[in-house]
């Protein structure tokens, strides 16, 4: 055989054997190859206006939500009006949860504007009717339904499922999502009814600066007053404060309660002027009400904002608790 057919045959025959085998090493261009999965998609663009609301859409969109919070730590929104910046931010989402029942009506108009090219859902307007409160001489609501823990869990279903409109290909880790946040939600409205019931009856009230607690009161078996309504536009009067003062000697009230979104000026003059009869109260403490705490603390969650509340009125109305309580 001649050489040159010797190293043909040589040839063809490495060839064949190798036709088989896989490289051993991807070339730099096949290196390179990213898949797409689930979370290379862009996120879904979320405006919310309360922090209450923006932990339950976190919680249940996770890294498919990009969340943009328009009220932040110690705003109220009952006076809140919108910024140009907010309006820019608000035509930009994709889909926006407020909370409805008059609570942001400043951004009312807007969010009517909004609502007729994009999703603009007002949650507490999805909840049974007969679930609301409403107050002799207020024409509307009461928008506080955050401070019913099994009120507000019942808006998770309706916010998974606005989600998963928009991103149906998550619905499962949205259902999932969803479960284990009303599961949490569930064990926190659990510690505030044994918590609250640690108080003695007759000690149970609770004197605010704004009635943003009557959700809160029906739920936890507390009784609740304030000499502000249930919107902080209205302002309280000396007759107000008078009242407070009254309900506060008769009733023997130990402590009363400041707003961290609500200025002290109302409870440090009811203070002063139980101080003028003889009376002491002291000032029980802080609570968040409209607003929750500062981001990346306990209190700037929702449930750390309910544990705050609930640990605060205890240390200040039932100050020797039971043993193990």
């Amino acid at each position: 055989m001649p050489i040159r057919y010797g190293l043909l045959l040589i040839l063809a025959l490495l060839l064949a054997a190798c036709a088989g085998t896989p490289a051993a090493t991807p070339t730099p261009e096949a290196a390179q190859i990213i898949i797409p999965t689930e979370d290379a998609r862009p996120a879904i663009n979320v405006v919310v206006t309360t922090g209450m609301i923006a932990d339950m859409v976190k919680s249940i969109g996770g890294t498919r939500v990009n969340v943009t919070q328009l009220m932040g730590p110690g705003v109220d929104p009952h006076l809140y009006t919108a910024s140009e910046n907010d309006v820019q931010t608000i035509s930009n989402a994709q889909i926006i949860f407020y909370n409805g029942l008059n609570l942001e009506a400043r951004l009312s108009e807007i969010f009517q504007q909004i609502g007729q090219s994009k999703p603009v859902i007002a949650l507490g307007d999805r909840l049974p009717p007969e679930l609301i409160k409403k107050h002799e001489g207020y024409d509307a609501p009461d928008p506080h339904i955050w401070m019913d823990v099994s009120l507000w869990a019942q808006l998770v279903t309706i916010v998974r499922d606005e989600l998963t409109k928009l991103d149906p290909d998550s619905s499962g880790r949205y259902s999932l999502a969803a479960d284990a946040y009303r599961q949490s939600l569930n064990d926190v409205h659990n510690m505030a009814l044994e918590t609250i019931a640690t108080i003695p009856e007759e000690q149970r009230i609770l004197i605010t600066a704004h009635d943003a607690f009557a959700y809160f009161g029906r739920a936890y078996n507390i009784e609740v007053f304030a000499p502000q309504g249930i919107t902080t536009a209205a302002e309280a009067g000396v007759e107000d404060i008078r009242r407070t003062i009254q309900l506060i000697i008769d009733r023997k009230v130990p402590a009363i309660f400041v707003e961290t979104s609500v200025p002290p000026d109302v409870m440090d003059a009811i203070i002063a002027g139980a101080a003028a009869q003889g009376v002491t109260v002291a000032n029980g403490g802080a609570l968040y009400s409209d607003a929750m705490g500062q981001p990346d603390t306990q209190d700037g969650t929702y449930a750390g904002m309910i544990r705050h509340n609930v640990d605060t009125i205890v240390a200040a109305l039932n100050p020797t608790p039971q043993q193990g309580q």
